[in-house]
């Protein structure tokens, strides 16, 4: 496998409105309706508005297998606006996703690694994630074989969804 990450832009919002798109497919098939809901992202004005955000104010990168985009995540300098930021300089990592017909091929952590080359490279010392919490915390665990340790849980909105903050010094 040649897997190649490329720093994206604006123009990439399509690409990874799709590889989150087919991540809440795969999320539904397999029960996990509580992580990103059942609605595809691109039909959400609101998540759309995200995905361009981030996009815009942060660095995308996807990973690419023959030019054909098959992981994603942006780099900003802080956390969503539902959390606080660290007491010190910071990249945190929002919007990972790898497609599933993929799976094992180590896409969602080779993507981490890149976001921690360039967080050190950028001469910070602090990376962090925030993921669902919730079933079974296979998320959770996830980013925990990728080097991440939990700091924080938290809940958002009504329906409480679960939270998990992690850190990564890099």
């Amino acid at each position: 496998m040649d897997l190649r990450i490329r720093e994206g832009g604006s123009d990439d919002v399509p690409a990874i409105l799709a590889l989150l798109d087919g991540a809440v497919e795969w999320l539904v098939a397999v029960g996990r309706t509580r992580q990103w809901g059942t609605r595809p992202w691109s039909a959400s004005e609101n998540a759309v508005r995200t995905v361009t955000g981030y996009a815009a104010t942060g660095t995308p990168y996807l990973a690419e297998l023959d030019g054909v985009p098959v992981g994603t995540l942006t780099l900003t300098d802080g956390p969503g606006p539902y959390l606080a930021a660290a007491a010190e300089p910071e990249r945190y990592v929002h919007l990972l996703a790898a497609d599933h017909r993929h799976a094992g091929h180590g896409i969602g952590a080779a993507l981490l690694a890149h976001a921690a080359r360039e967080t050190r490279r950028a001469g910070v010392g602090l990376l962090r994630v925030d993921c669902y919490a919730g079933d079974d915390g296979k998320l959770v665990a996830f980013y925990e074989r990728n080097g991440f340790e939990r700091t924080e849980a938290f809940t958002v909105g009504e329906d409480r969804w679960p939270g998990q903050v992690l850190a990564r010094r890099v």
